[in-house]
């Protein structure tokens, strides 16, 4: 095994003084590298608040420290991928700047490797176990996973319509299917449809309440900004749209997130996204937002590029899932 750097101390995670530390770097790292993203405290301890069966903040965190200082944070989680192949422990981590090049990522990742190897010996699966990672493309990131044995295995595209001027007018939503607010009473059947409606996508998520619960505990989490289309009583499609007042007042910019774009398999194929999807960009200039954006797998098979490029959006960063064979695990 590689010694760890000098002055480098690994150590769990504590909830109740750890996390501005964490956000410090994390946000010092996406500054650094050029990423649009900024974390708050806030969302931290919404995170932080809920365990499920694949993620346990008090077993799956941990910070680097040197000198007594927070300079590294690291986390996994797993799921099981919807293609039915892999368990897949997925990994990531971020580095104060100023302690780049002394070896403290390669620390922290083969430690992580090492906590998830752990856990996944206690599981009884059939699934080939396997690490996963996701970075910015062209990052310091990326250049470990790679000289740590990681491959690329598929792309993602942040994309952003850089203005919100000449809107395209919005088509009629399909016949039968109305437009209604996303109560509170609605939040649980309307998050459950959003998950179903990736189950036949790739990757993988955690569909736990633990997980519901901290999606709609997050901070700014906003559902009157959400476009949620119902068939009846039933949920047929939905964009959630998101507004984040500090991230955007730490990059200089007024950006609405088309946070999550789904259309479950019965609706789809009746031009009911890009409905909602012209109507969403309408509600953040409303909101006065001067630009959009959103993420898309760059390799969907449902056209989803196709159709966001026709709304107005273009390439704006690349982002890569890895992974790496996990035979230790597996032993």
């Amino acid at each position: 095994m590689i010694a760890a750097p000098a002055g480098l101390h690994i150590r769990g995670f504590d909830v109740d003084r750890d996390i501005p530390d964490v956000v410090r770097v994390i946000n010092a790292e996406h500054e650094a590298d050029d990423v649009d993203e900024r974390d708050s405290e806030e969302e931290w301890r919404a995170f932080t608040a809920h365990a499920s069966e694949q993620l346990d903040p008090s077993r799956d965190l941990a910070v680097g420290e040197v000198d007594g200082r927070i300079v590294a944070v690291a986390g996994q989680d797993w799921v099981d991928t919807r293609d039915g192949a892999f368990r897949e422990y997925r990994l990531w981590g971020a580095v104060e700047p100023e302690f780049r090049r002394r070896g403290i990522g390669s620390a922290v990742l083969r430690d992580n490797e090492r906590r998830a190897a752990s856990l996944a010996a206690t599981h009884d699966t059939e699934r080939v176990r396997t690490f996963g990672s996701w970075a910015a493309d062209g990052r310091p990131g990326s250049r470990l996973l790679a000289s740590n044995g990681y491959e690329v295995v598929r792309w993602f595209f942040d994309m952003v319509r850089p203005d919100l001027e000449d809107l395209p007018e919005p088509p009629p939503m399909p016949d039968g299917l109305e437009l209604r607010p996303v109560t509170p009473e609605l939040h649980e059947a309307v998050w459950r449809a959003n998950r179903e409606a990736f189950r036949d996508h790739w990757g993988g998520a955690d569909e736990s309440e633990a997980a519901m619960r901290r999606f709609f505990d997050t901070p700014g989490r906003d559902p009157s900004l959400w476009l949620v289309a119902f068939d009846g009583d039933e949920v047929a499609a939905g964009v959630f749209n998101g507004i984040y007042p500090e991230q955007d007042a730490a990059l200089g910019i007024r950006r609405g997130w088309l946070d999550s774009v789904f259309t479950r398999r019965p609706w789809r194929r009746r031009g009911l996204a890009r409905a909602l999807i012209l109507r969403s960009l309408t509600l953040l200039k409303e909101r006065d937002m001067t630009s959009a954006a959103l993420g898309v797998d760059a390799d969907n098979p449902s056209g989803a590029l196709g159709l966001y490029e026709s709304a107005g959006f273009s390439l704006h960063d690349r982002f890569a899932a890895w992974r790496k064979p996990m035979e230790e695990a597996a032993s």
